[in-house]
């Protein structure tokens, strides 16, 4: 039988996983300032060393924590083996176009990516888990929805690399749900699996005379290598703060990196930010405030006993 869990070591968990979680969403929030120090660098080289370099550090990572028979499991479980083989498709795109968006100076578009993910989460629940739409979560869905149409009209075209990021990233966040593996040895098993095509790839760019290594430049390529462990690390930390905080925290917790994103975009880096563009945001904003605000009252509303 468990000891009991005083109060004084259940708010130090808290607090852990608060400071964990901060460092995770902190760290994906500052993604686009660290990929512009490899924006001299295409997009499909980038991701092909991201793929390479998380392979390394996020293997070591779990060597050193003697997790390596979690890994030796997923392998033995061919079911396993083919939702990660999905995820691990899905990501790779959602990689690509972050970079290809960073590189081209569209970081609002990713902000505006991630803010929507939340909501597109929501549809695929509805569609894939025939979940049942609560009035609020209705409402949001909605108004996002006329939101993504009102760009498309008055803007000219629709904002294909926020719809890219929200949807690849809402479906590898389902096919994750329905993989019952663990996050870290997940990953690692992901960039396994696409390790030949990124090795593969990096070669035949050698292989075309093209400093595919950027060895002519050493700051871009400790850029390069340090994308295995940006990707692991807040990776480890989400982990960590999910194992202590409620489902409802971070929830909150995630519009952080799409608001860092934003912020940067506009103040640090001057992207323009029309009328359009901005009705947009204000409107997805709203649709997130009731979002957030039916999500709370279905964590305080207490559970029904029989």
């Amino acid at each position: 039988m468990s000891q009991p869990v005083s109060n004084t070591e259940a708010n130090e968990e808290f607090r852990r996983g608060l400071l964990f979680g901060l460092a995770a969403y902190g760290m994906w929030g500052f993604l686009p300032a660290y990929y512009k120090l490899t924006e001299t660098v295409p997009a499909d080289l980038v991701v092909g060393h991201r793929i390479v370099w998380s392979v390394l550090f996020v293997g070591l990572f779990l060597y050193l924590r003697g997790r390596w028979a979690e890994v030796l499991q997923v392998f033995r479980e061919p079911k396993v083996l083919v939702g990660l083989t999905c995820s691990a498709a899905l990501i790779a795109v959602n990689w690509l176009v972050f970079v290809w968006a960073i590189g081209h100076k569209q970081v609002l578009d990713v902000s505006l990516g991630y803010f929507i993910n939340p909501l597109v989460s929501i549809l695929v629940g509805l569609v894939v888990l025939r979940e049942r739409l609560s009035l609020g979560q209705g409402i949001a869905v909605g108004i996002a929805t006329l939101a993504v149409v009102l760009q498309a009209v008055m803007a000219g075209g629709l904002p294909w690399v926020s719809l890219v990021l929200a949807f690849s990233f809402a479906g590898y966040g389902y096919v994750r749900k329905v993989t019952p593996v663990k996050a870290t040895p997940g990953l690692f098993v992901e960039t396994v699996l696409l390790f030949p095509l990124a090795f593969g790839y990096l070669f035949l760019v050698l292989s075309w005379g093209e400093d595919a290594l950027v060895l002519n430049n050493p700051p871009v390529l400790l850029a390069l290598v340090g994308t295995g462990i940006v990707t692991a690390l807040p990776l480890v930390c989400f982990s960590s703060a999910a194992r202590r905080l409620p489902l409802f925290m971070l929830g909150l917790m995630q519009y952080m990196a799409p608001s860092m994103h934003f912020l940067m975009a506009v103040y640090l880096w001057g992207e323009p930010l029309d009328h359009t563009k901005l009705f947009t945001f204000v409107m997805i904003w709203i649709a997130l405030v009731i979002f957030t605000f039916d999500s709370w009252k279905r964590f305080r509303k207490p559970v029904e006993t029989v």
